[in-house]
């Protein structure tokens, strides 16, 4: 499944209702990004998700509707030229001597 990007356009007038279809929406596994414009109403979801379960549900709590769909292409990767393996050699300033710490119990 390729990912997607549609607009929903919901009825949403009251907070309470408003965090109900933002919990809603992000429960979906395969939703990538969310993003809601109160002023209009519209809800804009990306993800490689089933459209038609995501509106089942959001109708059970307000009004929704679906406006749009588009295939999002991902983008493009350039390939990065490959640098060449450089050698660090470390030096260290202090000498590190091995010894055990003898400790001394009195019976």
């Amino acid at each position: 499944m390729t990912a997607q990007k549609f607009v929903l356009q919901l009825s949403v007038h009251e907070e309470r209702i408003r965090k109900k279809v933002w919990a809603t929406v992000s429960k979906f596994s395969g939703v990538t990004s969310i993003a809601m414009d109160d002023k209009t109403g519209k809800m804009t979801v990306v993800g490689e998700v089933d459209v038609p379960i995501i509106v089942k549900k959001l109708r059970k709590i307000c009004n929704a509707e679906l406006v749009t769909v588009e295939v999002v292409k991902p983008p493009e990767e350039k390939p990065t030229p490959a640098k060449p393996a450089q050698i660090v050699a470390f030096s260290y300033p202090y000498q590190y001597q091995y010894s055990y710490a003898n400790s001394y119990y009195q019976p």
